[in-house]
């Protein structure tokens, strides 16, 4: 069996474990994926400038998001659909990211419901928050998120239409979704995946069943959720969302410097730096290249993470050179999820980890208060 060393190995396991049509969810991005590939082919090309003959015996790779002290400067993004890598999958991920102490972000799309996941973890995490045209019943999230003591919500403003994933399509995850024969076969080929999923019993989307009216099962959920996007959407409903929210307001999806500042002034406590993993507008800048200009735009008013191609401690390291005060990871956890549950998760965040610390001692770096431009070469 393959030793785990990396994250393309837990990628490369969760391929094998998990049917086409889920693995490719993650996987994929819209239309011809420009974005996708601009975020790691960026991130790439910023190199790290080797420093020597400097005492890095005792490093620390600690800090605080919003306050909360964390092991790393990491947390969880929020990923729909996580409970079809790994039965009951989102509950595994934020057991993961508890024992690892860094924040989980549970979607408004998961499987997993938010009452799921407060039972089934110790500790308070991150809810992530579409506005839908139902604003009553976006309300009643934010209430839930409150009663389910969550320790922040994060807003997602990049999605008020769906950008088309090819890979969705033709898998069948479309609305309304359809099984097709290579669908089944896919399934019928990994039986310990089927009876994961079975055990958890959860298959469809746990935030809406049971509440949204008249609605219920994947298929009619589905036809709710794909009427339900809002090109209406502007800063006034986020001004709204602030209204009904007491704690941290994460505004994720922030690619544009005039934007960041309007998230401020609406309220934001924190800015993610984000282009939705590639999964939206196609054509539009990585991550990785937006992050200086919008950390200078909120000038310090707002903490600023960035999302968007992570798949090493190192990319993590250039993140940080250039300004962010953490990073969120999606695939690189959702791969571990695959793989191995949630002592793949678990595996993923403690790669990261290591990467980052040693990644940190060649740079010279023994504190992240050392990382800055400075580490970067050229």
């Amino acid at each position: 069996m393959r030793t785990i060393t990396c994250i393309e190995d837990l990628r490369l396991k969760a391929r094998r474990n998990v049917p086409r049509a889920f693995f490719d969810y993650v996987e994929a991005g819209s239309y011809a994926e420009e974005t996708l590939r601009a975020n790691r082919a960026d991130l790439e090309a910023i190199k790290l400038r080797q420093r020597v003959m400097v005492d890095v015996s005792s490093r620390d790779t600690s800090t605080t998001i919003l306050g909360q002290k964390v092991s790393l400067p990491l947390a969880l993004g929020p990923v729909g659909m996580t409970g079809m890598q790994w039965g009951i999958g989102e509950i595994h991920a934020a057991r993961a990211a508890l024992a690892a102490g860094i924040p989980y972000t549970l979607s408004t799309v998961a499987i997993c419901s938010i009452e799921d996941v407060a039972r089934g973890t110790e500790a308070p995490f991150w809810f992530q928050l579409y506005v839908m045209k139902d604003r009553g019943f976006v309300q009643a999230l934010i209430e839930r998120a409150t009663a389910a003591r969550c320790s922040a919500l994060m807003l997602t403003v990049d999605l008020p239409l769906l950008g088309q994933r090819h890979c969705d399509l033709k898998n069948g995850l479309a609305v309304p979704p359809s099984l097709k024969l290579r669908n089944l076969v896919s399934m019928a080929m990994r039986p310990r995946w089927c009876a994961r999923i079975f055990r958890g019993r959860r298959w469809s989307f746990g935030n809406l069943e049971g509440y949204v009216n008249g609605r219920s099962g994947a298929v009619s959920l589905s036809h709710w959720v794909n009427g339900q996007f809002d090109a209406t959407l502007n800063w006034k409903d986020v001004e709204w969302v602030r209204s009904l929210w007491r704690g941290p307001l994460i505004i994720k999806g922030i690619l544009d410097p005039e934007d960041a500042k309007s998230a401020v002034q609406s309220g934001a406590s924190a800015l993610v730096v984000s282009n939705h993993g590639g999964r939206q507008l196609d054509g539009a800048p990585s991550s990785i290249s937006m992050l200086p200009k919008i950390r200078d735009a909120v000038a310090g008013d707002a903490e600023v993470y960035f999302d968007g191609g992570i798949r090493s401690g190192q990319d993590m390291l250039r993140a940080l050179a250039l300004g962010a005060k953490a990073c969120l990871i999606g695939r690189a956890y959702a791969y571990g999820l695959g793989a191995e549950g949630q002592a793949g998760v678990a595996k993923a965040i403690e790669i990261l980890k290591r990467e980052l610390d040693v990644s940190m001692a060649l740079t010279g770096c023994r504190t992240l208060a050392d990382i800055g431009p400075q580490i970067l070469a050229g």
